[in-house]
């Protein structure tokens, strides 16, 4: 187990680094957003992907006060779009504390006072990754998927 998570490690280390020169847009086709199992299939990843992150001791108090409903509904509006679906990822946040009112903050304030660290980011993307291998995704889909995502980096990690 400790050698997957190497290489996961590993291989989410080389797709973030090689994804930062694509620019970050949803793909023109559906062909990954249809082998992820559609919105349905989106769905059960980021239904396994939560409770992952929520159990990973390496990132799970990073968490503590997000609407986690709310961050789900996010995190497929995202995988879908950016898979070649038909969704749209408003990118928008509102924090918990507000009740649904007030400022609404993008993905770079959201994440400006969290001390986001690249390991940190890496442990998200495994978490992903293993998310979508229990949903049996194939990982040549699961890596177009990542690689679209990965440029997110840059308004995430701040430390």
């Amino acid at each position: 187990m400790k050698r997957l998570i190497r290489a996961a490690t590993g291989m989410a280390g080389l797709l973030l680094a090689s994804a930062l020169a694509v620019a970050q847009t949803p793909y023109t086709d559906d062909a990954v957003y249809r082998q992820l199992g559609g919105k349905e299939g989106i769905q059960k990843i980021v239904d396994t992907f939560i409770p992952l992150v929520l159990a990973d001791p390496r990132i799970k108090d990073n968490f503590a006060d997000f609407d986690m409903a709310q961050l789900s509904v996010r995190l497929q509006e995202q995988l879908c779009e950016f898979a070649g679906g038909p969704c749209r990822y408003t990118g928008k946040y509102r924090d918990k504390t507000m009740d649904g009112v007030g400022t609404v903050r993008d993905m770079t304030t959201v994440h400006q006072d969290l001390k986001i660290t690249n390991a940190m980011f890496n442990a998200l993307t495994e978490d992903l990754q293993l998310a979508m291998e229990r949903h049996n995704v194939p990982n040549s889909v699961a890596n177009k998927l990542v690689a679209k995502l990965a440029p997110m980096q840059r308004a995430i990690v701040t430390q």
